[in-house]
């Protein structure tokens, strides 16, 4: 541990905050490195001629800060991990960093299934770091859940991510294929399926964020030319893994949602919604199989 004065530490942290970016991203650094959360810095206020206890010096600290800034890295990669839900998760730039707004897919289960402990089987295509699969699998340790990525590097995050939780829950399998290919001997078994698909339209794709262009996986992100390429894929067979009575949940961009609904209307699925996110965005479409 490295032991620093409350009054130096803040005079550094206004030096660092003065060189640009945002007070949310440094205090991720803060939180994720040094082991230092927005609370402890409250409380420290109290006690200016006191001390912090931080894991990284502030050399190693302002080397990353520096390195974020110069080179629009995302602060999750450089540190490695991201927070989701109430989850700490491993992260490289072979993975998607999970967004906030994604959250909202475990509270649409949960309206949808309530907290039932009957068990159920459900689903996740493309699963990225996890971070959905992970939170049902400790939501519902009654349900089994088995989980695709298309990636055996992204996949491997994953079950790594799930092995730090795997106490608390054991009804996750991981599979490696595209989409619905692995589970070929689940047809007709699913009570419920969820996937956060690469949704983004390709013009919309060459004007994103450098810091999301640059390093984030392009196979994560794009979704052709219309953003619905995946998703099309994945509502034309999902009556084929589905049970009667179970449930689609797809996250998509925030222009798609009409669409994605004509599509899950077509192949026969009722109950079909729009779901918005905290800024009122349809953000998520869902949809019960007859």
């Amino acid at each position: 541990m490295h032991s620093i004065s409350v009054e130096e530490f803040f005079s550094w942290k206004k030096q660092q905050l003065s060189k640009g970016g945002d007070q949310q991203s440094f205090s991720f650094l803060l939180e994720s490195l040094a082991g230092v959360s927005k609370s402890d810095l409250n409380l420290s206020k109290i006690n200016f001629k006191g001390y912090l206890y931080l894991k990284k010096n502030l050399a190693f600290l302002e080397s990353i800060w520096d390195q974020h800034l110069l080179q629009s890295l995302p602060i999750q990669y450089l540190c490695g991990i991201t927070f989701w839900r109430d989850l700490k998760l491993k992260v490289t730039d072979k993975v998607l960093i999970p967004r906030p707004e994604t959250e909202l897919i475990v509270d649409i289960v949960l309206r949808i299934f309530g907290k039932q402990s009957k068990k159920l089987f459900f689903a996740e295509l493309g699963t990225g770091s996890g971070a959905i699969s992970i939170s049902l699998a400790l939501a519902y340790p009654s349900w089994e859940g088995i989980v695709s990525d298309i990636d055996q590097d992204v996949l491997d995050i994953a079950i790594h991510n799930y092995l730090n939780y795997s106490e608390k829950s054991n009804n996750l399998r991981f599979y490696c294929g595209h989409w619905w290919t692995p589970f070929e001997s689940f047809k007709g078994k699913f009570d419920l399926a969820i996937s956060n698909p690469p949704y983004i339209p390709q013009d919309t794709y060459e004007k994103l964020p450098i810091e999301v262009k640059n390093y984030e996986p392009k196979i994560a992100l794009l979704g052709g030319d219309d953003g619905l390429k995946h998703i099309r894929e994945i509502i034309q067979k999902a009556p084929l893994f589905l049970k009667e009575g179970g449930w689609l949940i797809l996250e998509n961009h925030y222009d798609q949602a009409e669409k994605v609904k004509d599509l899950l209307i077509k192949k026969s699925f009722t109950s079909v919604e729009i779901v918005n996110d905290l800024t009122g965005i349809g953000r998520f479409t869902i949809g019960r199989y007859k």
